[in-house]
């Protein structure tokens, strides 16, 4: 039966409206967004359908075009909706980040750097470029691949950060095993960059790394 069929009430966003959205599944989310079905298949059923393939919303939202199974009942346009939420989820937290100090906001710094790399599949090393107020310029992805020593350059890193005509650098990158213990190579890392950076005068506030449920600070280890 289309949604538009149900009793009122019943109806998804006739939940939001009376109850907000705490008050709907993450299906009855999804259905709102999907908003009408195809044959034989409402929006509800669409949205249970893909939340069963992908184990949960995350994976879902993460997942690309080709990920989709065959005949879901979502095309390119209805994805491209989805991908535009998870894209102004990621805004709205740089938002935070960016109108302050990140020193200050440690928290909107971790939830960003979050938002950003932990489902990324591959590890992907980046920097946040700060003025001499600490308020940050760019966020700029600078390495993918297996980071390690001989993989990461630092004169990558201090020719983005002159351009930017920086004064700091916060570093960060990801764990795909889901794991934020920093390795030795990471620590090996940031000593080289830190000591690179120091020679143009640009300082290293900090090196996270991003895992499946935490964020680690190199700084707060006394690492750097």
């Amino acid at each position: 039966m289309p949604i538009s069929d149900w009793p009122p009430g019943e109806r998804p966003q006739d939940k939001f409206a009376r109850h907000g959205a705490d008050a709907l599944s993450d299906a009855e989310l999804l259905a709102m967004l999907i908003r009408t079905g195809v044959r034989g298949r409402s929006a509800l059923r669409i949205a249970q359908g893909l939340l069963s393939h992908f184990g949960g919303l995350r994976a879902l939202l993460h997942a690309e075009r080709t990920d989709l199974p065959p005949c879901c009942g979502v095309g390119p346009a209805r994805f491209a909706q989805l991908k535009a939420v998870v894209e102004i989820g990621r805004r709205q937290l740089r938002e935070q980040m960016t109108r302050g100090n990140p020193l200050e906001n440690p928290r909107a710094t971790r939830d960003y750097l979050r938002a950003r790399l932990r489902d990324v599949p591959h590890e992907l090393f980046c920097c946040l470029l700060m003025d001499n107020r600490h308020r940050v310029i760019s966020f700029t992805e600078l390495f993918r691949g297996t980071i390690d020593g001989a993989s990461v350059h630092p004169r990558e890193v201090l020719k983005h950060a002159l351009k930017a005509n920086a004064a700091a650098v916060i570093l960060a990158h990801n764990h795909p095993s889901g794991v934020a213990e920093p390795s030795r190579a990471d620590e090996l890392i940031t000593r080289r960059l830190r000591d690179a950076l120091s020679l143009v005068d640009i300082r290293l506030l900090d090196h996270f790394v991003v895992g499946e449920t935490c964020c680690v600070s190199l700084a707060e280890r006394g690492l750097i």
